[in-house]
């Protein structure tokens, strides 16, 4: 089965942590700063993070419209993306906190666990990180 790319994401990134980043069409310029600096910038976990929830409310769409739902128009996912660290060795862990409003406690969690099966950052990290999924 032949796969087709859809789109290639660029960047090119200096400095690590305490860089910058900038898009190869110049949409994304950003500076970076560790998490927890002082300084102005953003960091890896917080634009995973953006990355990771604008995908999983693509996803979420995708199985509402297999289902005849309607996805509310105020639908949010607040993504938190933990950097940790044991014994030395670096880590990430998510929580996904998904805001259906008008949406019933168990159509929400069904949403949110096909979402999760078929989003590509959720198929990434499967797996490889404790992710949970949060119905608010």
């Amino acid at each position: 089965m032949e796969t087709k790319v859809l789109y290639t994401g660029k960047t090119h990134t200096t400095g690590g942590r305490e860089g910058a980043s900038q898009s190869s069409d110049e949409q994304l310029n950003i500076k970076l700063s560790a998490p927890g600096s002082s300084r102005p910038g953003t960091n890896p976990e917080q634009l995973f993070a953006a990355g990771w929830s604008a995908c999983f409310i693509g996803a979420l769409g995708i199985a509402a419209s297999k289902q005849g739902i309607k996805l509310p128009a105020d639908t949010a996912v607040d993504a938190e993306v933990d950097l940790c660290v044991t014994e030395g060795e670096y880590s990430l862990q998510a929580r996904l906190n998904i805001s259906l409003p008008g949406l019933d406690l168990e159509t929400s969690k069904s949403l949110a666990a096909q979402a999760h099966q078929t989003c590509p950052y959720s198929k990434a990290t499967r797996g490889n990180i404790n992710v949970q999924l949060n119905i608010l």
